[in-house]
Order: C-alpha cells, then structure tokens, then sequence
C-alpha cells in the first residue's frame, strides 16, 4: 500500500477483500469500524489517523469484551463467540504490544532518573508511561509493575 494510504482508505480495501471472501463477521465489524471512523471525522473536522484509529478499536474491544462477558453470564455463548470474534478483528488494527520486559526496565530507568519512591510515584510513572507506551501497554500492567518495582519486588 502507498505511505499516504489513509486508515480509512486501508479499511475500505479489507471491507471489499471481506466481501469477496463472504466473511460476514469480518465485514460487520469492519463496517463498524469504518462508521465510527466518519462520525469521528464529523466530530473532528480532520482525518482520522493512526493513533485515533488505535484509540477507535481499543474502545470497540473493550464494547466486544463487556458485551462477551454479559452475553455469557446470560447463558448465550453463541453471541458472546461472535462478540469475541469481533474483537479479535479489530485487535489486528493496533501496534504490536510492548513486551514486559521492556517495560519493566523503562520504569526502572524512568524511577531513577526522577528519583521517585513510594505510592505517591505511580501517577507520574503512569503519566509517563501512558504517553511513552500510547496503544502499546495497558494502564494495568504498567501499574502492576510499577509497584513490583516501588516494592523493590522486581
């Protein structure tokens, strides 16, 4: 594909491979991906790109998740499947994640240069790494190993 191919236009070109590959599921769900797009185009005035695209499916799959969760408390696994399904497509549409260990030693050296300590370092730690690690890390396993790291558990 081009440099200049726009989120949008990369999920138009799987919506038509989707098509012609008769995957219903992968076709709803990046229909809906492509109607979030445009209502956040409207929102916004501006083209959607790669960080609020990462931004879009996140907030799909957590949706996909909760819908799973109550689908199956509910007895009705056959939609909690297909909720599950459509999480894993957009999960394809966010970066690789960060592995663990390159996380762990980015607080360790975030902690010393800032030399922080105690409870009270989580929120910058968080702020940091959030920033640094956008769409890559979650916000809970930054912050389960900040304390490992706080607690001198590391």
């Amino acid at each position: 594909m081009p440099a200049m191919t726009t989120p949008q236009k990369q999920i138009e070109q799987q919506v038509q491979a989707a098509l012609k590959a008769s995957d219903r599921d992968r076709l709803d769900t990046l229909r809906m991906l492509l109607s979030a797009i445009h209502n956040e185009r409207i929102r916004t005035g501006a083209e959607v790109d790669e960080e609020t695209l990462w931004s879009l499916a996140r907030k799909g799959i957590k949706q996909r998740r909760e819908s799973s969760e109550q689908y199956r408390s509910g007895g009705r696994d056959d939609l909690a499947d297909k909720e599950d399904r459509e999480a894993e497509i957009l999960a394809e549409f966010l970066p690789p994640p960060v592995d663990e260990e390159e996380l762990t030693e980015a607080i360790r050296s975030f902690v010393e240069s800032e030399e922080l300590s105690g409870p009270q370092a989580i929120g910058p730690i968080m702020k940091a790494m959030m920033a640094r690690y956008s769409g890559r890390a979650d916000g809970s396993t930054i912050n389960r190993l900040a304390r490992q790291i706080l607690d001198g558990q590391d």
